[in-house]
């Protein structure tokens, strides 16, 4: 099992290759939908034709190597009948699953969460196995910053457990666990308290990894880029600020047998996150010194202007640019396959259209997220 492990793991880091997050629970892409679509928007039949865009086009020549998807997701098929699971392995893009059951309030840590699911994992990996899933995502969230100095101790000792035990949990059912200690990008920190946040957070999800024998070869890690709060007050860091010190953190605490990185986008904007990721590989290829893939794990990075475009013209305009936006879903899938390997020129495909942040309000401890 290790040796098949091991090859999907690098099947999803390989070069030039990333992954679709398109696991969005049904409150969170109901909510994305009513908003572009109008009120009543979140049902079982838009969110399959939201997400057979991404799925029937051409992503996996693109540069998507693997998709996250929801469980309802899983099960559904496209229009013609084919499931969506089928959709993907037809074109090299393997399946994935969220697997957490959402954030929870952490006894004794005011404003900070915990993970729910570890209960019930281990029987949902085996069903998810049996339905195609190759892979899976755990995700945790900490806030950083703030008069308490957060993430607190105990928040990242208890949230570094749940992820290596939830790992070790996906390997033994045969899955690829995505391990997701996402440091929030709400409040005012700079990016120098970001860093030293995940510096701590990460050293100590690497730490909890190794006492559960989670086969770090047969795992990818899902962080955040080292950029300041969303409501930080002072001029951006520029790209090559961002590379450094995204660089600079991950040499410190990811070890080598990890064979993929797959940064998260993090309220950045659709071209922000692409020309983010293109410095971070080409200043990684100046100075000769990165052991893993790095690559991405975007959620709206890759969707934000699909759903513009199919929300344009109504039902009927929806249906008629089907086309429209599976070439834009191709496209953006194109930009940061090429950013993984430093390559990005563009003008990002998403020129066109509103670039303001993709930061939610709803991402914090809700369960439904």
């Amino acid at each position: 099992m290790a040796q098949s492990l091991e090859e999907t793991a690098r099947q999803l880091a390989r070069p030039g290759g990333g992954l679709l997050a398109s696991d969005e629970s049904t409150g969170t892409i109901g909510k994305r939908l009513e908003k572009a679509l109008g009120e009543g928007a979140n049902t079982e039949d838009n969110r399959r034709a939201y997400r057979e865009l991404f799925y029937t086009a051409p992503i996996g020549e693109a540069g998507i190597s693997g998709a996250i998807m929801f469980k309802e997701t899983l099960y559904q098929s496209a229009a013609d009948g084919t499931p969506f699971t089928q959709c993907l392995l037809r074109q090299g893009v393997l399946p994935g699953i969220k697997v957490d059951e959402g954030l929870v309030p952490l006894e004794g840590c005011p404003g900070e969460t915990s993970t729910r699911g570890l209960d019930t994992l281990a029987a949902a990996c085996k069903e998810y196995a049996a339905a195609g899933a190759r892979f899976t995502k755990w995700r945790a969230a900490l806030k950083v910053g703030g008069e308490a100095g957060l993430p607190s101790e105990r928040c990242i000792e208890f949230n570094a457990a749940q992820l290596a035990e939830q790992a070790a949990i996906c390997q033994a059912a045969g899955l690829v666990p995505i391990v997701e200690p996402e440091l929030l990008i709400d409040g005012d920190h700079d990016q120098a308290a970001f860093a030293a946040a995940s510096e701590r957070v990460i050293s100590r999800c690497v730490a909890h990894l190794w006492q559960k024998n989670v086969l770090l070869e047969a795992c990818l890690l899902k962080p955040q880029m080292i950029i300041p709060g969303a409501d930080y007050t002072r001029p951006r860091p520029s790209p090559d600020e961002v590379a450094e010190q995204t660089l600079r953190v991950m040499r410190r605490v990811v070890p080598a047998a990890i064979p993929g990185i797959m940064f998260l986008s993090g309220g950045q904007t659709e071209e922000e996150a692409t020309v983010n990721l293109n410095r971070i590989n080409q200043l990684a290829q100046e100075q000769g010194r990165a052991p893993w893939s790095l690559s991405f794990s975007f959620g709206r990075s890759l969707q934000a202007s699909v759903l513009k475009l199919w929300s344009e013209d109504g039902s009927e305009g929806r249906q008629a640019s089907k086309d429209a936006c599976r070439a834009m879903a191709a496209a953006l899938a194109r930009a940061n396959g090429l950013a993984v390997q430093g390559r990005y020129q563009g003008p990002h495909p998403s020129i066109t259209l509103a670039q303001g942040s993709l930061r939610e309000s709803f991402r914090g401890w809700r369960t439904d997220v």
